[in-house]
């Protein structure tokens, strides 16, 4: 469930401002699904509730969202998690957005969220073939051979996994790119080679890159990273050149 503050859902859906908003709140004239509401702070949901100022219903336009998140270890990828933090704790928007695609409790990096269903479709979808890039660190240095045998690919879930792109940063450190997204994919290729994640850190999903965006912090798409994952012609070329540059050193 995504709650916002009441003032700060009345002051984005245009009827007045936070302080202002308050201010109704105060002089008892905001209704919360015919309930009077008169405690500052007051949480809602606006994909649920209905809001009233003045007897006057309060519309929310919808507006097509698009954030980048860098998840920190700990938090759930979920919309509703009882007793524990999930990543929609971190946005604290008005509009009612989800996850695109998941990261583990204990994985961390890029992911993204939105409220455009057809782009989680589209994204969730095996035939869009956009590519997922993580930097892995293991508990155990890692040979050629193990590397390669996860690169050609690996019997998961009855089917072998498609070939992936991976290059060796140090002993026990490597990048992977994928164009598959099964569930806690890595760790267990990495199992079946013999060894064991101890940190997963997704970097860039299609064309959007983490970069250098704090751990726990979010931030909108910009315009390019938009058109890069709506048009798909645009997408070709994008992915075509990060494939190209993806294995090079930052």
């Amino acid at each position: 469930m995504r709650l916002v503050r009441l003032q700060k859902l009345l002051a984005h859906a245009g009827v007045c401002s936070r302080r202002e908003g308050e201010n109704y709140i105060r002089q008892g004239i905001v209704r919360v699904n015919g309930e009077v509401v008169t405690t500052l702070g007051t949480k809602v949901d606006p994909g649920r509730d209905r809001i009233t100022v003045a007897g006057k219903t309060v519309r929310i336009a919808q507006e097509l969202i698009y954030i980048a998140l860098n998840k920190p270890a700990g938090t759930i990828t979920s919309c509703r998690q009882k007793n524990a933090r999930i990543v929609l704790d971190l946005v604290e928007i008005p509009q009612r957005i989800y996850p695109v695609g998941r990261l583990d409790k204990d994985s961390t990096g890029l992911l993204l969220l939105t409220n455009d269903g057809s782009l989680h479709q589209r994204l969730a979808h095996p035939s869009f073939d956009h590519e997922k890039e993580y930097e892995v660190t293991v508990a155990h240095p890692l040979s050629d051979a193990a590397l390669q045998q996860m690169e050609a690919g690996l019997p998961l879930d009855g089917t072998m996994t498609r070939p992936a792109k991976i290059k060796k940063l140090s002993a026990k450190r490597f990048r992977m790119v994928l164009m598959e997204g099964k569930k806690r994919q890595i760790r267990r290729m990495v199992e079946q080679v013999g060894n064991r994640v101890v940190r997963l850190k997704r970097l860039r999903v299609a064309n959007v890159r983490l970069g250098k965006l704090a751990e726990g912090a979010w931030r909108h798409l910009t315009e390019k990273e938009k058109a890069g994952l709506l048009n798909e012609r645009l997408r070709k070329k994008s992915l075509a050149s990060h494939m190209e540059s993806a294995m090079k050193n930052d």
